[in-house]
């Protein structure tokens, strides 16, 4: 084989235990027995190792130099996935095993606690293991900043944004917090001036609401016949190549919290989904990073599902599986409940205009917890404090607060910033199709979401990771990420 060729057979057996990961991920949220946990951990440890050492494997620097010095021999698709195997080497070789198995296992012991402590709202409980689990991050930090040449936190973000810079988020997010707070109220007043909302009355029993849930998935196009819905403390999206599995999960008295987290991981699985088969098992077929990924969930769940054409074609189907009856079950009613503007304590549940506010919050603690400026026992106060600066609420517990996100306890810092990143990308690339393809909207009023779908293949799902996430973000709607959508977008549907 070339050197290209057995790069391509090494990233293909990391690619398969990807999947065996995932898959053992995903049952982990949902189905394991809480007994089993311990022997778990182990097994994803074991399992991180074996993909560790394939990807530290001491051939590797000499076959990338190789294949590199032969780069005129590929073509396009071969030479980005040339480049992303050395991005990932990068990565993986500044990384000591044991750091990798220390993580693994003190991830899983912060998960299962996690799951205790927001049940009994006890984050004393949960604190020791985030604090360790947070130690060995700032390791991770520390060492790759020194190999990649960033700061501690972009080291991290880079994970999960490759590319992505604090300067660059911090310009957008600067923007944002200038607009967002004066926008917030403007809209609030407009609300209370005008029609006011009816809540359906519940109780919602879970088993009408899985149906509604399968049904609008249904709608979406999601491919039963290669993945599935289940329930989780957190919902999420996971599984493993051409398996998509996604998870809600139910509240008796407020049926559209799944809902919009169904739609949202599905828009998660239908990215996966999508991605270049050709490609699949190599890292140029692999999602462009969670900013995108991100753009194509709240694609779906706040533009598309919270068009006017989308929610009048849902709102009778809605009606019919829920057993609903009366004015608060009235396509009207329903819109403006949809497009509710009001601070709440939930991330998940946040509207599409205080959304952004919850991530950067969480931004600011992030930075501040790599940088080891702030201790473990005193990020609820922090919290509070900030919920309150931004959202003007207070939560009541911290199971509502601090505990409410599973993120922090799985290790995942760095993720966040790339919610609100993807709301924006999410903004200009809806705004791109619909201009390019006036029937997008006329179908999302009758089910059809084809129109959308074909755009976003094209543009977007079948690239993989052939350009950076900022390329493709030009080349499929003409600008350089940035605000002005995502402000045109709300303005238009609070203020229009």
């Amino acid at each position: 084989m070339t050197a290209y060729q057995s790069l391509e057979a090494l990233r293909k057996r990391v690619s398969v235990l990807g999947n065996a990961i995932g898959i053992l991920h995903w049952d982990q949220e949902t189905m394991m027995p809480e007994g089993v946990a311990p022997g778990r951990a182990r097994d994803l440890a074991e399992l991180s190792l074996m993909v560790h050492e394939i990807e530290t494997d001491e051939r590797l620097p000499d076959l990338l130099a190789e294949a590199e010095a032969q780069q005129e021999q590929l073509d396009s698709w071969q030479r980005a996935n040339l480049r992303e195997m050395r991005h990932l080497y990068l990565h993986a070789n500044a990384t000591p095993a044991e750091l990798v198995e220390k993580i693994v296992i003190a991830r899983s012991d912060s998960v299962t606690t996690w799951k205790d402590a927001r049940a009994a709202n006890d984050f004393k409980r949960l604190a020791p293991k985030l604090d360790t689990l947070f130690q060995l991050q700032r390791e991770v930090a520390t060492i790759k900043s020194e190999a990649l040449g960033v700061t501690p936190y972009e080291a991290l973000l880079d994970e999960y944004d490759p590319g992505r810079r604090e300067v660059q988020v911090d310009a957008l997010f600067d923007e944002l917090v200038a607009f967002l707070p004066d926008f917030t109220r403007e809209v609030m007043a407009r609300q209370v001036a005008g029609p006011g909302v009816i809540q359906p009355r519940g109780p919602f029993p879970v088993a009408d609401q899985e149906k509604l849930s399968r049904a609008v998935m249904e709608i979406l196009d999601f491919p039963f016949d290669r993945g599935r819905l289940d329930t989780a403390a957190h919902p999420f999206s996971g599984g493993a190549e051409g398996d998509n599995r996604i998870t809600t999960r139910y509240s008796e008295d407020d049926f559209t919290k799944s809902l919009m987290a169904v739609i949202h991981e599905t828009g998660h699985a239908l990215y996966e989904d999508g991605r270049p088969h050709q490609w699949r098992g190599q890292p140029v077929g692999e999602s462009r990073g969670m900013t995108l990924h991100e753009s194509q969930s709240l694609l779906l769940e706040m533009q598309a599902a919270r068009s006017e054409e989308f929610i009048r074609y849902l709102a009778p189907i809605t009606r019919e599986i829920l057993g609903g009856d009366g004015p608060a079950w009235e396509a009207d009613n329903i819109l403006r409940l949809y497009r509710k503007v009001e601070p709440g304590l939930i991330r998940v549940y946040a509207d599409e205009v205080t959304y952004p506010l919850h991530v950067i919050l969480r931004y600011q603690l992030e930075k501040a917890i790599v940088a080891d400026e702030i201790r473990v026992g005193d990020l609820p106060g922090a919290w509070n404090d900030m919920m309150q600066q931004y959202l003007g609420i207070i939560p009541p517990t911290d199971s509502d607060g601090v505990m409410q996100d599973v993120h922090w306890p799985e290790g995942l810092l760095g993720y966040f910033p790339t919610y609100s990143l993807g709301a924006l990308a999410a903004a200009q690339i809806f705004a791109a199709a619909t201009e390019a393809r006036p029937e997008i909207l006329p179908g999302l009023g009758k089910g059809d979401l084809k129109p959308l779908y074909g755009w976003l293949d094209e543009n977007i799902r079948s690239k993989g990771c052939l350009y950076t996430a900022d390329e493709l973000i030009e080349q499929a709607t003409g600008a350089p990420l940035g605000v002005e959508a995502y402000k045109a977008a709300v303005r238009a549907r609070y203020l229009g």
